[in-house]
């Protein structure tokens, strides 16, 4: 079996792993992560994504009111400027809409539905596309050519506008704009993991697998894919930032999310009224925490592009 640790492949099993292999592949984990940290940027980027998963999964426990539970609105709380206390005394920080809802909790409760949105489209996305990638380029001939021909055709269509149809087809709703994304989304990775699977095709490690007459299926998904790995984590990376922004566009066009679950897309559209009239918070804040969101996911996900491909570090 060829010696593969020097390139940075893993050995063909688990258990063939010797010791030195072992302790290469933490060497190399640990200089990943001190690389990444060493970017101050990227660590401040990180730590504003963090405290936004945060925020959002925790929106129940730090928001100061559920803006959806109808027994906690006061209509006379409504337009309230920033800084101005409701009638429960709470402080609206953010000011409230005119539903009387609290737009820092609005923010919290939308936030979450977002990233929900963004990662679960993204973990499917990439499960499928990945799959279909790492398939073609072993297989080649005829099933990749027909596979990258689906593809390029996929991807010659603008994504709005395929996720404008599909969600006219099957209607509003969380799942809706997740599957919606889904279909528009897998390209991308079956094109990446395509190009990534066809150099390590050719690699030693790959032709000591075939010697050992080890089944198609293992080493496709044991061997081939996950060596293909780092340029797909940093395009799902990327791709968050893009599904989350992809669905505020649809949920602004009042095609996304229905008006029981808002995410920050659809909190932009509803105080998108009332910016000319003064009442500028409405709208404006749910797009500042939009903005810094998907600034830190790209932010993140660029560093880990320079780490994961020492060629482009800058």
């Amino acid at each position: 079996m060829a010696d593969t640790a020097d390139t940075g492949h893993p050995i063909l099993a688990e258990n063939d792993r010797p010791p030195r292999t072992l302790e290469r592949s933490e060497s190399l984990l640990r200089r990943h992560v001190s690389t990444f940290f060493s970017s101050r940027g990227a660590v401040v980027a990180l730590a504003v994504l963090a405290a936004a998963i945060v925020l959002a999964v925790g929106a129940p426990f730090f928001a100061p009111q559920n803006p959806y539970d109808l027994t906690q609105l006061d209509i006379l709380d409504n337009m309230l400027p920033p800084g101005e206390a409701l009638a429960s005394g709470k402080t609206a920080w953010l000011g409230t809409d005119d539903q009387g809802r609290d737009m820092l909790s609005a923010i919290l409760y939308g936030l979450r539905i977002s990233l929900f949105v963004g990662a679960a489209s993204v973990f499917f996305a990439s499960l499928i596309g990945a799959s279909v990638g790492v398939l073609a380029a072993y297989a080649g001939g005829r099933i990749e050519s027909l596979v990258m021909r689906i593809v390029d055709l996929q991807l010659s269509f603008p994504a709005i506008l395929v996720a404008l149809v599909l969600l006219a087809i099957f209607g509003r709703g969380v799942d809706k704009v997740i599957l919606a994304l889904v279909v528009v989304e897998w390209a991308y990775y079956a094109r990446t993991v395509r190009g990534n699977a066809l150099v390590e095709k050719g690699r030693e490690y790959i032709e000591a697998a075939r010697c050992l007459a080890l089944p198609r299926s293992r080493i496709v998904f044991r061997h081939l894919l996950p060596n293909c790995l780092p340029p797909l984590i940093v395009v799902a990376t990327v791709q968050i930032a893009r599904a989350i922004a992809l669905e505020s566009t649809l949920s602004f066009l009042g095609v996304g999310v229905p008006v029981t679950e808002p995410s920050l897309g659809m909190l932009i559209a509803t105080g998108y009224n009332y910016l000319l009239s003064g009442n500028y918070w409405i709208s404006t804040f749910p797009g500042v925490a939009l903005v810094i969101v998907i600034v830190a996911i790209n932010l993140v996900g660029d560093r880990l592009r320079d780490v994961l491909n020492p060629r482009l570090a800058r």
